[in-house]
């Protein structure tokens, strides 16, 4: 019989208690056993302790409290990007083995820290680089390294984030503010860089990256607009109505516990109580009356160290998500669409061929599956049976490249050196 770790989960959010507790509770209670949960907000606390089995006296809303002795076998960090790092550096003292949301740090400094705790106390870590882990990525990379386009030339990646999704997270929602959160290259496509990296086989030489916050400001608000969408005229018509946004998609729906809607109330979801929400809290205020100010579309340019090239477009200004990834090879064209679930392999001079891969998403799960088998690689990582392939030496080589992508924006995208001296 396997060894069952014991699990402390640290911010029971959509991504640590949605998601992660969810996966471990109901996929992987023969590996796992969640023991100890730590979150400020006391009704959603109370929630996931009732709902995975955790007593009173191991729920925490205190973060000094929960963080004065070990709790558990793992520990896994899904609090605010700001506090990644804090509370990466308190675990590894712990003696914690850590999963880690990202990103982990927007400061090269700290990833240098980082990197020596983890030395220091011997632990292992896994970086939530989840799409690493999903079917049709990992098809992509087997194709690569088979050479069923030759020798890999450049990459081009679309990261549409999609207009609703612009305006939840990085508009009304907690990834607006820089003074709060890390820059957007590293809160949203800190999977791209990632992932791009992955498939360049090499570390990044020089990025360059231009772009800024074009529409979402005062400016550009409709002639009358109101601050809040439930006082506006506009409420029917604007594509970013709150209204439109959170109640009237959830109708068509009807689920009591779905992202985002949970975000906004704690289930069960109810049209009344989403009325409420857009009504006075943050998630009801006009888009062009908010205090975000991260960017809403970037460029990045990346040259890698083994002479392939990359090009990675970030915008919200998309009707629909998902990532499209085209790799040029020398003798074909790798074609990923992540929006309808299909790869294509484009020889020169032969027809297209469709190549199928398993996108089963575990029962609703995110990510084509990758939530799910990252928690497979959590524990085969704690077993020893395997590396993480998103360890924490590897995701720092992403980071990285975003930090260096967001100098050079913040310079008119002047090229930078990614490996310059820490």
């Amino acid at each position: 019989m396997e060894k069952i770790y014991e699990v402390a989960i640290l911010g029971v959010g959509a991504r640590g208690g949605d998601t992660y507790g969810r996966l471990i509770n109901t996929h992987a209670k023969d590996k796992f056993k969640i023991v100890a949960l730590c979150d400020m907000r006391k009704e959603r606390l109370q929630r996931f302790a009732t709902e995975f089995g955790v007593d009173s006296s191991a729920c925490f809303t205190d973060e000094e409290e929960f963080f004065k002795q070990k709790r558990a076998d793992v520990l896994i960090i899904a609090t605010q990007d700001q506090d990644h790092y804090a509370h990466a550096m308190k675990a590894f003292e712990c003696g914690y083995d850590i999963m880690l949301e990202k990103p982990i740090t927007d400061n090269r400094e700290e990833c240098e820290n980082l990197l020596s705790a983890q030395k220091k106390y011997g632990k292992k870590a896994l970086v939530c680089h989840v799409l690493r882990y999903a079917p049709a990525f990992l098809k992509a990379k087997e194709l690569l390294d088979a050479g069923s386009i030759g020798r890999l030339v450049a990459v081009t990646m679309l990261e549409q984030v999609a207009y609703w999704h612009q305006a939840h997270s990085y508009v009304r929602g907690n990834w607006r503010n820089q003074n709060v959160t890390a820059p957007m290259i590293l809160a949203k496509s800190c999977h791209d860089l990632d992932l791009l990296q992955y498939y360049a086989g090499a570390k990044c030489r020089s990025v360059s990256s231009v772009g800024d916050l074009a529409y979402f400001n005062s400016q550009n608000a409709p002639e009358g607009a109101a601050n809040r969408c439930t006082e506006c005229k506009y409420i029917n018509d604007c594509p970013y109505s709150a209204k439109r946004i959170y109640v009237d998609r959830w109708l068509k729906v009807k689920n009591e516990d779905i992202w985002p809607y949970n975000i906004l109330v704690e289930p069960p979801i109810t049209k009344e109580k989403l009325e409420k929400a857009i009504k006075d809290g943050q998630y009801g205020r006009c888009v062009f009356a908010c205090d975000n100010n991260v960017v809403d579309h970037q460029i990045t340019q990346m040259t890698f160290e083994n002479g392939v090239k990359a090009t990675l477009t970030m915008t919200g200004f998309t009707a629909n998500s998902g990532r499209k990834i085209i790799f040029h090879g020398t003798t074909g064209e790798l074609e990923l669409n992540e929006e309808v679930d299909s790869l294509f392999v484009k020889k020169y001079g032969a027809e297209q061929v469709k190549v199928d891969f398993n996108i089963d998403n575990h029962q609703g799960y995110g990510h084509g599956g990758g939530d799910y088998y990252l928690i497979k690689n959590l524990y085969d990582m704690i077993e020893g049976r395997a590396s993480s392939v998103t360890s924490l030496d590897a995701s720092i080589e992403s980071h990285l490249m975003g930090i260096s992508a967001e100098e050079s924006r913040l310079n008119g995208g002047k090229l930078i050196n990614v490996h310059k001296s820490l």
